[in-house]
């Protein structure tokens, strides 16, 4: 991409998209194109084609999507599927009528089945069943790696999927009962050193292992692929597996990181594991070699990225 190439970042006010505007603009990209919901609502075919038309973008981020927790996701399941294969199939069909230089989709790591074997390889998609709790939202993200394949087979676009695991940081949802593991886990330690409570309670017997990427490494690792030579990307691709794993390719325990969080925030008080509550999965790994053999690693540990993301928080 040249520094004045038109980009349009979809979903630029999310967790990714946001980060991804800073990146792209502390790389020197001058020519940013982004809508709000209220100025472009990406399930209107009609308005995303003559958006299309009059803005004319080289290259697009499809960073849009509708998200939610567990709740979220069983109340509201045709929400879910319908708004983000609309969403998709829209940005993606529009790309390839107006020309798009290059495309590249977000997706989420549960397109994995539920019983996968871990790491979770590119490979294992559609071998099995899918969590059924967020199975709409999963298959929507899994229409549209299908989608940017499709486009490619038979048009010979350039369309690219890349699929990150846990996500945090900077512009997350604090919500206390809609958002994900780290950012609630953040308020609950916050409130609690605030409070001068004895103890903070976690779910779970804290022995679940996740992967938690911070979101301007992902950011990174989207550019990295969106900017990657087509040569060299078709040659670490195939037909079938055109989406890459992003994220550390290394997990701790829910108690490893409920302790760094602590540590973090500055609450004195005690640790307590509700073990009356779910741990869900024991374990969710991405193997992320195809990533890395093409030359991209994490830079942000753990650590690092709850300092900066609860810095963020206090701003806030």
């Amino acid at each position: 991409m040249d520094k004045d190439s038109r980009i349009y970042i979809a979903g630029h006010r999310g967790l990714v998209g946001s980060a991804i505007v800073r990146a792209l603009k502390k790389q020197g990209f001058t020519n940013l194109i982004t809508r709000t919901h209220k100025e472009l609502d990406l399930v209107n075919q009609q308005a995303v084609g003559d958006f299309f038309k009059q803005e004319k973008p080289d290259f697009v981020i499809l960073a849009a999507a509708k998200v939610g927790g567990i709740y979220a996701n069983n109340v509201y399941p045709a929400d879910f599927i319908y708004q983000n294969i609309m969403i998709e199939a829209n940005v993606i069909h529009s790309s390839y009528k107006h020309k798009v230089k290059r495309l590249l989709f977000l997706g989420s790591t549960c397109i994995y089945p539920k019983a996968v074997k871990q790491p979770m390889r590119e490979d294992a998609l559609l071998t099995d069943v899918l969590e059924p709790t967020n199975e709409p939202y999963a298959l929507a993200k899994i229409a549209g790696i299908k989608l940017c394949e499709s486009y490619n087979r038979q048009y010979g676009t350039d369309f690219r999927s890349v699929m990150p695991t846990n996500l945090y940081g900077i512009n997350d949802n604090f919500h206390p009962e809609n958002s994900h593991v780290i950012p609630a886990l953040m308020r609950r330690f916050h409130e609690a050193r605030i409070n001068n409570d004895a103890e903070v309670v976690v779910w779970g017997s804290g022995k679940a292992m996740r992967e938690f990427l911070y979101v301007d490494d992902m950011a990174q690792a989207s550019l990295f692929v969106l900017t990657l030579d087509e040569k060299t990307y078709q040659a670490n691709t195939k037909p079938m597996l055109s989406h890459i794993n992003v994220g550390t390719g290394v997990d701790i325990t829910i108690r490893e990181m409920a302790q760094t969080m602590k540590q973090v925030v500055g609450f004195k008080g005690k640790l307590v594991f509700d073990t009356t509550k779910p741990d869900g999965a024991p374990r969710k790994l991405i193997d992320v070699a195809r990533l890395s053999k093409m030359g991209w690693q994490y830079s942000v540990a753990l650590e690092e990225g709850l300092a900066q993301t609860y810095q963020w928080y206090l701003e806030q």
